[in-house]
């Protein structure tokens, strides 16, 4: 399992199906960068200025809505994942 560190999220891209004139294109067709996706860990939180651990707002389970360039790509056991600091996190979907 990948345990993110301070303040950063794990992220499961969740890609949305475009229909175009009625036909649903598959993801194939459809290679824009997600901007939505699943919170699968977070870290512990950052550090402040005193020493202090701030934490995390985000929890495991949670859709949000994130910046399209902000998370980093990787790849673990051929499933692909996105990490992110939570400043990089817009809004939690309900």
């Amino acid at each position: 399992m990948i345990k993110p560190l301070s303040d950063h999220v794990l992220l499961e891209p969740l890609r949305e199906e475009k229909k175009k004139g009625g036909i649903i294109l598959p993801d194939t067709v459809n290679k824009e960068r997600p901007e939505k996706g699943r919170v699968v860990a977070v870290g512990p939180g950052r550090t402040d200025e005193s020493g202090k651990r701030v934490p995390m707002e985000l929890k495991k389970g949670q859709t949000v809505l994130f910046k399209k360039y902000g998370p980093d790509e990787i790849k673990v056991d051929d499933k692909e994942y996105l990490i992110a600091r939570e400043e990089d996190v817009l809004a939690v979907l309900d």
